[in-house]
C-alpha cells in the first residue's frame, strides 16, 4: 500500500523528509497527532527549522496534500505518453492508473473515509485542492487531447474534457466499481464523445 511518493517537492532540503513523515504519522495516527515539535525529533531537526520549511500546520496539511495529488497529475501524462497514436488507449491508462493511485493511496483513504485516525479538519483541504487539481488536470488534458486532432471544436473539447475530468475525480471519491472496468466504461464513452476510433471493447464490463 502506498504512503508516500517519489514526486518532487519544492523548497529547503529538509521539506521533503518533513512532509514524508508528516504523511506517515497522520496515516499510523491520525492527524491530531502531528505537531511540529514531533516531526522535528523524527527528521533530527529544530522545530525552528520545520517551521521555517512549512510555516503553519495548515501550511503542512496543503503540502501533503499537493504532494499526493501531483502523483495523479503525473500517472496521467505517463499514460499519454505510452499512447501517442492513440488516443482511447491513452484515456483508458490514464482513467485505470488514477484509480488504482487512489485505492492504493492510504492518506487519500484515511481522510476520504476519517479512518485510521485521520481528523476530518484535513477533509475541506482536500475539497479546495481539489478545485485545483480540476484547472490542472484541465490545462494539461486539453494540450495532450488536441494532440490527436479530435472532431471538436475548442468549446466542445472543454466540455468533454471536463465532464471526464469531474467523472474520474467522483470515483476517487466514491468508487463504485474496479478501475479496470471504471477504465473501460470511461474510455468508451470517450471514445463516443471525442469522435476517436478505437478497436477497445467493453471487456472488462462483459465479465460476470
Amino acid at each position: 500500500m502506498t504512503i508516500m511518493s517519489e514526486a518532487p517537492v519544492t523548497g529547503g532540503p529538509y521539506r521533503q523528509p518533513i512532509v514524508a513523515s508528516a504523511i506517515e504519522l497522520t496515516v499510523r495516527s491520525g492527524w491530531s497527532s502531528v505537531t511540529m515539535s514531533k516531526l522535528a525529533e523524527i527528521v533530527g531537526v529544530s522545530r525552528q527549522t520545520v517551521y521555517n520549511e512549512l510555516g503553519s500546520k495548515t501550511q503542512l496539511a496543503e503540502a501533503m496534500i499537493s504532494h499526493e495529488l501531483a502523483r495523479f497529475l503525473s500517472v496521467v501524462r505517463d499514460a499519454f505518453e505510452r499512447h501517442p497514436e492513440d488516443l482511447v488507449e491513452a484515456i483508458h491508462d490514464a482513467v485505470r492508473g488514477v484509480l488504482e493511485l487512489a485505492d492504493d493511496n492510504l492518506l487519500l483513504r484515511a481522510i476520504v473515509s476519517a479512518t485510521h485516525g485521520a481528523d476530518t479538519e484535513l477533509l475541506p483541504l482536500l475539497t479546495v485542492r481539489a478545485g485545483s487539481l480540476l484547472s490542472e488536470a484541465t490545462v494539461m488534458l486539453r494540450g495532450r487531447v488536441r494532440a490527436y486532432g479530435p472532431p471538436l471544436d475548442a468549446a466542445q473539447l472543454d466540455v468533454a474534457i471536463d465532464v471526464v475530468v469531474r467523472t474520474v475525480l467522483s470515483h476517487i471519491m466514491q468508487p463504485s466499481d474496479t478501475p479496470a472496468r471504471t477504465a473501460d466504461a470511461l474510455a468508451w464513452m470517450a471514445s463516443r464523445v471525442l469522435g476517436a476510433t478505437t478497436t477497445r471493447s467493453l471487456r472488462h464490463l462483459s465479465e460476470n
